[in-house]
């Protein structure tokens, strides 16, 4: 059978390449809201960051997502994601032990 090619997404916190299924996407709509895709299929424009909670802090800290979209993120959303992304991550070390 034919290996499928695994789809690879940059963090724009760190600047890595890594598996798709590793990251989350970050969404600004046409209303330049910004919110957690947990779908990855969102319209809008987007960005990837790894499901680890030290890297959502360090985008907090910088305000990476500012930067990226072109607009004023609230602390509340980085406070979010960092549960978000919390939360991933220990389903993840529960889930994935093959």
């Amino acid at each position: 059978m034919k290996q499928r090619k695994v789809p690879m997404r940059k963090d724009i916190v760190t600047g890595e390449m890594a598996p798709k299924k590793q990251l989350v996407r970050v969404v600004r709509n046409q209303e330049q809201e910004v919110s957690v895709d947990p779908t990855g299929k969102q319209s809008g424009r987007g960005a990837y960051i790894a499901l680890d909670v030290d890297i959502a802090k360090r985008a907090k800290k910088e305000r990476t997502f500012d930067h990226v979209f072109g607009v004023k993120v609230p602390d509340d959303f980085y406070d979010d994601l960092i549960a978000y992304v919390d939360h991933q991550q220990a389903r993840r070390e529960l889930f994935d032990n093959d």
